[in-house]
């Protein structure tokens, strides 16, 4: 498909703008990050571009906040080095996913310095900011104000051990750093004590009431994911409070306000800026899109943990501003992707992260298929391996991948790759029910997609292609048919063909190097996805390209082969673990009392974690060391 140089709103056109969570940028991203936000947007940015609609594709890093200083702190760089470093990895993951932004741009520009300095001044113009002197956690350990986030402790509400000091990821209930049970500083372990600070605060309840206006009708007119509705109304139910929207930090967008010089705003407040200020990198003519709701539909992807930044903070602070703005119209959240029956972990490396998909060998459309089919939209899904190699074994090799193969082959061996004329018996009253139910599949997948339901609109695509298969089969096409009616053969043929050109258009959101590789085979352009089905795109006389294997098998022990180098269950994991330093211990302690020399003790270093340490030097690239490095102190997306 060609792509503008600047994608901009049309008048009279389906104007849509997606945007899905910003990352932040001190992690690599695992597949419960990819199906949770980029590659759901994708696949709908994809989908719409497919149907000829002018569509924005918005993301980028967050870049901004404690978590970024601290870990330029450790590695002993720059808060700008470290956001160059990270934000090249991020964009070298989804690269490999094929994942295609339009722009994928960051936070720290000076484009998002002006706009949020203007929401702020506007803010604050209208009455919705005040000054107020709180109480916050600060470390004297390491002589430092705390982020909320950088407190951690057990959550009073449910007892969840991790939880942070701003939110429980368990029970995702909002918190106060002082709520918590035993809270401890994240970065050194001490226990924080409170001291006083000045900061600007946000007053959400005084806000409350145009928000809850607004998410009313948009929730129920964009028709927002359950999820997303029910954490939205949560919030509002128990009444919004007042939420300081500035820190005492050094790295980030400037607070415009005599005596807060040595403040900035706080990453919850300017993050959802982001999607606007990225739109401003990629076109000056970025109000197009955000300042023209009656023209522009805004659809936003993210994790459940995101909701309340784009459904109460961001609508509540572009409201207060009184200016005009294109707001969320469709929410699309999803629950969480885990691990072999356990949880991915940034910090821990358990799971399979985005860099560890390219190490398999296996396709990004493998991945993105299986992770699409098992998008976890009402409910938590699992990523397991016996799954996965039976997702591409069971389903993709003998569905699509043999639908188009067989009949592309049988094209290439019987009519020299020149579709035969079928216009003998196009028209014939025997396919018109497999016209029919083509017809009504695409009638089912359009919906589905219209309505943002990803998983089922993937199963409805394989479903077209499966009534292929049955097509072929019941029309008995082989030498024989050819021979003995060959009216009827190229009937068959002509409109198998066309089907795998309807399929190329249907399976391009979801898989689209597999598209790419049906209309070369086919020697065809990009078809967009049509309301209705014709059967005749392709024309008698066309000369098609050769047949080529869509996807390979994947052999069964390879699953034990994946599980146990990527660390299978978390249990598993810490027993390996757990097994590999004893037995390092053991080697060096023989090793020790082998030495003759004196000053020789590496067993000591060994039997310290050298065995782990050993592991990670071996065969590493950036995006994996920065994976298996130190614990890393993280923002949630957004």
């Amino acid at each position: 498909m060609e792509k503008p140089s600047v994608i901009l709103p049309e008048k009279g056109k389906q104007n849509i703008l997606i945007t899905s969570a910003l990352p932040y940028v001190n992690n690599v991203p695992h597949l419960g990050n990819i199906i949770g936000s980029v590659l759901s947007a994708d696949v709908f940015s994809r989908y719409n571009k497919a149907r000829n609609r002018p569509t924005l594709f918005i993301c980028g890093t967050d870049e901004y906040g404690t978590a970024t200083e601290t870990k330029a702190l450790e590695e002993k760089i720059t808060p700008q080095e470290l956001c160059d470093k990270y934000h090249a990895l991020h964009a070298e993951v989804y690269k490999w996913f094929e994942i295609e932004f339009d722009i994928f741009g960051r936070t720290t520009t000076p484009q998002q310095t002006e706009i949020a300095q203007d929401i702020f001044t506007k803010l604050d113009k209208n009455g919705y900011l005040v000054e107020k002197t709180t109480t916050q956690p600060y470390c004297e350990s390491h002589h430092s104000f705390l982020a909320d986030r950088f407190v951690e402790g057990q959550c009073p509400r449910c007892q969840y051990e991790d939880a942070r000091g701003d939110q429980c990821d368990k029970c995702g209930n909002l918190l106060d750093p002082f709520d918590l049970i035993n809270p401890k500083c994240k970065i050194d372990g001490a226990k924080p004590v409170p001291r006083d600070t000045k900061h600007i605060h946000l007053l959400l309840d005084k806000l409350q009431p145009a928000v809850e206006a607004w998410s009313s009708k948009s929730s129920e007119e964009g028709q927002w994911s359950k999820n997303g509705r029910i954490i939205t109304e949560s919030w509002l139910k128990e009444g919004l409070k007042d939420r300081g929207i500035t820190r005492d930090l050094k790295w980030g967008t400037p607070v415009p306000l005599p005596g807060y010089e040595n403040k900035v705003l706080y990453v919850w407040f300017d993050a959802c800026i982001g999607y606007v200020s990225i739109t401003a990198n990629y076109t000056k003519e970025w109000e197009k899109w955000w300042r023209d709701p009656e023209n522009v539909k805004l659809y936003q992807f993210m994790g459940k943990d995101n909701v309340p930044f784009h459904t109460v903070v961001f609508p509540s602070s572009q409201i207060g501003t009184g200016d005009k703005w294109t707001m969320l119209n469709h929410l699309s959240t999803t629950e969480y992707l885990n691990y072999e029956n356990g949880k991915f972990s940034k910090s821990r490396g358990v799971g399979v992260f985005g860099n560890n998909a390219k190490d398999t060998g296996i396709p990004p459309d493998v991945w993105r298929y299986f992770l699409l089919e098992n998008r976890p939209e009402t409910g938590d899904s699992q990523f397991e391996w016996k799954y996965f190699i039976a997702a591409n074994n069971d389903k993709l090799l003998p569905n699509l991948g043999n639908f188009v193969n067989r009949l592309i082959k049988f094209t290439n061996s019987q009519y020299d790759s020149t579709i035969p004329d079928y216009t003998a018996k196009f028209a014939s009253s025997d396919f018109d029910a497999f016209k029919a139910d083509i017809n009504t599949l695409l009638k089912e997948y359009t919906d589905l997609m219209e309505a943002v339901k990803l998983r089922d609109g993937l199963n409805k695509a394989m479903s077209i292609s499966a009534r292929g298969n049955v097509f072929l089969t019941h029309a008995h096409l082989d030498n024989k048919l050819k021979a003995s009616d060959p009216s009827q053969a190229a009937a068959v043929v002509g409109l198998g063909l066309n089907l795998i050109y309807l399929l190329a258009s249907v399976i391009y959101p979801y898989i689209p190097a597999t598209s790419k590789s049906i209309l070369s085979q086919l020697n065809a352009p990009f078809l967009p996805i049509p309301n209705h089905w014709e059967a005749n795109d392709l024309k008698p006389s066309h000369k098609i390209g050769k047949a080529a294997y869509l996807f390979t098998n994947i052999k069964k022990e390879k699953e034990e082969e994946w599980r146990a180098l990527f660390g299978g269950t978390q249990a598993e994991r810490l027993k390996k673990e757990e097994e590999a330093a004893k037995s390092a211990a053991k080697k060096a302690a023989k090793k020790a009392k082998k030495s003759e020399k004196k000053g020789e003790k590496k067993g000591e270093g060994v039997e310290k974690g050298g065995a782990k340490a050993q592991e990670l030097d071996v065969g590493k690239d950036s995006i994996e060391a920065v994976t298996d490095g130190v614990d890393q102190v993280t923002l949630p997306t957004s």
